[in-house]
């Protein structure tokens, strides 16, 4: 994909992150450190891309324009439904958004309503009692800590797999598979939650649902330009390496600081939360390399299908 393309795309994804125009600031926080966190290049200046989109210098038209190949089109609409869709149901706004980007690109208008009912469907799974195939949490059965931190790297392997499929809908996959383990963990210690308070959870310690999908995006397109987002994660090991390894590093932190939240009674404060997840991020991070071999082999075995699978606890 051309440079300009793919400065474009993640325009498109930054126009379709403020859509709604309701975002907390704790979330807007969060895209504005995502845009800043990625090293400038030649290819794009996210940052500069961010001002741009808040200061409403830029518009659906501009953004169009620079979409030349129909594969490029196809992926701006794509990451831009999966932005919309990170937190949950689309709004009237982001519906009108979505489907304007789809017209202005010239996209077939069944294709783009098929991929926007099937991104909904994973956005849109809450947590609870169902069973997942893997990676496998049981919530029937009481765990022992050990077993507990089994589970906990088993789903960071397979979120860490998934930035290695080719297909979008796959990285929409990673936060919903963040938050039934989040939720299971806390149903291992006693504790029964909702959708609501999971999401609260990932916010507290700093975890935003848009902003960690703008961030992958921008992985995805710009691979290892990962700047403070990485922290010299994986650095010089390749694109989907430094991809996959930021995300195994995401699930295992958030399993592991709320293995400790749940396990001592909800009793941690925002600031020891934030710390926890700070900390554990860069013992995750430093694991990522480590089982670099185990996330590739996990990813042979995966496909949309079984991705959705994996969502829905099929």
């Amino acid at each position: 994909m051309a440079p300009e393309e793919k400065r474009a795309v993640l325009t498109l994804c930054l126009l379709a992150s403020f859509a709604d125009g309701k975002k907390h600031e704790r979330e807007r926080a969060e895209i504005r450190r995502v845009a800043e966190g990625f090293q400038e290049s030649d290819v794009v200046h996210l940052s500069t891309l961010y001002q741009d989109v808040l200061m409403q210098r830029v518009t659906l038209p501009d953004v169009v324009v620079q979409l030349e190949s129909a594969e490029a089109k196809r992926l701006a609409y794509e990451m831009a439904v999966c932005v919309c869709d990170a937190d949950g149901a689309l709004s009237d706004a982001e519906q009108r958004f979505l489907a304007d980007a789809s017209a202005a690109l010239g996209l077939d208008a069944g294709a783009s309503a098929t991929f926007k009912d099937e991104a909904q469907a994973i956005a849109l799974v809450t947590v609870s009692g169902a069973e997942v195939a893997d990676p496998g949490l049981p919530v029937s059965k009481a765990m022992n800590e050990a077993e507990l931190d089994g589970a906990i790297l088993n789903a960071a392997i397979v979120n860490g797999a998934l930035e290695l499929l080719p297909e979008t809908l796959s990285t929409m996959a990673i936060i919903p598979l963040q938050m039934k383990l989040v939720y299971r963990i806390g149903r291992q210690h006693g504790f029964e939650l909702d959708s609501g308070h999971v999401k609260d959870f990932l916010a507290t310690v700093g975890v935003g649902l848009t902003s960690q999908y703008l961030e992958q995006a921008g992985r995805r397109l710009l691979g290892g330009l990962l700047g403070k987002v990485g922290g010299g994660l994986l650095r010089g090991a390749g694109k989907q390496a430094v991809s996959s390894g930021m995300s195994f590093a995401t699930t295992y932190a958030l399993g592991h600081v709320a293995k400790r939240y749940y396990a001592g009674g909800r009793k941690l404060s925002t600031q020891m939360l934030k710390d926890a997840y700070a900390n554990t991020m860069k013992e995750s991070q430093g694991l990522s390399a480590r089982y670099l071999p185990d996330i590739q082999a996990r990813a042979k075995s995966l496909d949309v299908r079984s991705v959705l699978s994996l969502v829905r606890g099929a």
